[in-house]
C-alpha cells in the first residue's frame, strides 16, 4: 500500500534506503509554493498541502516498475501492429483491418497529414517514449550516465502529453456503434490487445517520475541537488522543481531554461488559442466527412453528423461526437480564455478554483481527437465504389484546433494564477487601509 509523505514532519532514519530522496525544498509548478518535502522512500508520494498537485512518487521497486511496464508495452505494441485489428464483412465488402493498413490508406488517397497525425499519436509518440524510458531506467539499472540521458527524460516527459493510444481504442468503439447496423465485425487479436496496451502506457507513465529520476541521475555524477537551500537568491526549476541560483540560465540538474517563470506563457498561449478559435470556424462550416454510394453523395459537417445520428437512434454516439467535438473544444477555448484573463488582469474565481479549471482543462483536450480518429477507421472500412467513405476538408482544421488548444494549455504556467491573486489581494488591502 502506498502511503502519502506529510510535508510537515520528517522521519527520523538513520539511514534511507536506496532509491530515495532526502528532504529538499521544491516549488509546486501549479501554485509556485515553496517547500521542504521531508525524505521520499520507496512507495511514498508526496503532492502540494495548497493546490493538491502531485509533485514526486517513488515506486515501491523504482527502477524494476518502469522498465517491466515499458517493456511489456512494448512487445505489446509490436503485436498490436503487425495483427489483424478488425474484420468487416458487408454485402460483396470484406476488409481486413490492421493499424499499418489505415496508414497506408490515408497515405495513398493523399490524405497524408491525418496519416502523419494517427501515426504520431498512436505509434510514434508512445514508441519514441517507451524507449527513451527504457534507455534512462537501464543507465539507473546499471548505474551508468548514458550520453543524452537527461535531454532523453526531458523529452519523455513531454511525450506523455501526445500518446493518444486509449482515444483511439474509444474511437474504434464508436466506429463499431455506428458501422454494427449496416455489416458484421470480428474484432482480431489487435483490438483486444490495443486496450491492454492502452492500460499499460498509463501505468508506464504514472511510474516514471521526471523528479526522481533526474536526483538520481545527478547522484551518479557525484552531484547532490538537494544541497541547494531555499533562500531569496534561489529559485525553482520549472521542470526538475530542484531549487537553484536565480542568476543562472541553465539547471544544473536537468539542463533546461532557468526561469522563474515560463518565458512569454501568456503571450504563448494566447496566440494559440487565438490560432484555435480562429480554425474551429472551418471545422464547423465545412464537411467532416463525406459518403458515397451508387445512389446518393452525402457531406455532413459535424453537426449534420450528430444530428443525423440522432434521428437515427444512435443517441449514445450522438452524445459522444457532440461532447468531442463541440462541447468539450468550446469548453476549452471558454476555459483558456477564464484563465488567460485571471493571470493578466484579474482572478475571475479563487486561484484554488482556478487551479482546478486549469488541471481539468489540460486534462480533457485530447479526447477531442475521437471523431478524427472516427473518420479514420470509417474511410478506412469503407473503400469501394459501393461505399466509400472520405475526410472532408474540415478535418485538417479540426486537428488544428485539437493540437493548438493543448499546445495552448501546455504553454500555461498556472503559478500566475496565484501571483496574480495575491497582487489583487494586497491592492485590495492597500485600498481598505486608503479609506480607513
Amino acid at each position: 500500500m502506498t502511503r502519502q509523505s506529510s510535508l510537515t514532519t520528517q522521519p527520523v532514519l538513520d539511514t534511507i534506503p536506496a532509491g530515495s530522496i532526502p528532504t529538499h525544498h521544491v516549488g509546486c509548478p501549479r501554485c509556485g509554493l515553496s517547500l521542504s518535502i521531508p525524505t521520499i522512500v520507496p512507495g511514498d508520494q508526496a503532492q502540494c498541502p495548497r493546490c493538491n498537485q502531485h509533485l514526486v512518487r517513488v515506486e515501491k521497486y523504482p527502477i524494476d516498475t518502469p522498465m517491466a511496464y515499458a517493456s511489456a508495452s512494448l512487445i505489446i505494441m509490436i503485436i498490436v501492429y503487425s495483427q489483424l485489428y478488425m474484420i468487416v464483412d458487408m454485402f460483396t465488402l470484406h476488409v481486413d483491418l490492421t493499424l499499418p493498413y489505415m496508414l497506408s490508406t490515408l497515405a495513398q488517397q493523399d490524405y497524408s497529414l491525418l496519416a502523419e497525425v494517427m501515426f504520431l499519436l498512436t505509434f510514434g509518440s508512445p514508441l519514441i517514449f517507451l524507449l527513451l524510458c527504457l534507455y534512462v531506467y537501464i543507465g539507473l539499472y546499471y548505474q551508468h550516465v548514458l550520453p543524452g540521458m537527461l535531454y532523453a527524460t526531458r523529452t519523455l516527459v513531454r511525450l506523455r502529453h501526445w500518446i493518444m493510444v486509449d482515444v483511439f481504442f474509444i474511437a474504434t468503439l464508436v466506429a463499431y456503434i455506428k458501422i454494427i447496423g449496416n455489416a458484421q465485425i470480428h474484432f482480431g487479436l489487435a483490438f483486444w490487445l490495443m486496450m491492454v496496451l492502452a492500460m499499460l502506457l498509463i501505468r508506464t507513465s504514472q511510474g516514471v517520475p521526471e523528479h526522481w529520476i533526474f536526483y538520481q541521475i545527478q547522484t551518479l555524477t557525484g552531484n547532490d541537488p538537494t544541497l541547494v537551500k531555499h533562500n531569496d537568491s534561489t529559485i525553482s526549476c520549472n521542470y526538475c522543481l530542484f531549487e537553484q541560483p536565480m542568476e543562472q540560465n541553465t539547471c544544473n540538474v536537468c539542463g533546461s531554461f532557468l526561469s522563474k517563470r515560463k518565458p512569454l506563457s501568456l503571450r504563448i498561449s494566447m496566440a494559440f488559442l487565438l490560432s484555435a478559435i480562429i480554425l474551429y470556424i472551418p471545422a464547423n462550416l465545412l464537411p467532416m466527412m463525406s459518403t458515397r454510394a451508387p445512389n446518393s453523395n452525402l457531406a455532413s459537417t459535424i453537426l449534420d453528423g450528430i444530428e443525423y445520428m440522432w434521428k437515427d437512434g444512435d443517441i449514445f454516439i450522438a452524445v459522444v461526437i457532440f461532447s468531442a467535438s463541440m462541447a468539450i473544444p468550446v469548453l476549452k477555448i471558454i476555459a483558456m480564455l477564464i484563465l488567460l484573463y485571471s493571470a493578466a488582469y484579474q482572478p475571475l474565481m479563487s486561484p484554488g478554483k482556478l487551479t482546478i479549471l486549469y488541471r481539468i482543462t489540460e486534462s480533457i483536450g485530447r479526447w477531442s481527437m475521437i471523431d478524427i480518429f472516427v473518420v479514420i477507421i470509417l474511410m478506412s472500412v469503407f473503400t469501394s465504389p459501393l461505399a466509400r467513405v472520405t475526410p472532408g476538408a474540415a478535418t485538417v482544421y479540426f486537428c488544428g484546433v485539437v493540437i493548438f488548444t493543448m499546445v495552448s494549455a501546455l504553454s500555461f504556467d498556472s503559478r500566475l494564477l496565484w501571483d496574480e491573486a495575491k497582487t489583487t489581494n494586497h491592492t485590495i488591502r492597500r485600498r481598505k487601509r486608503h479609506q480607513l
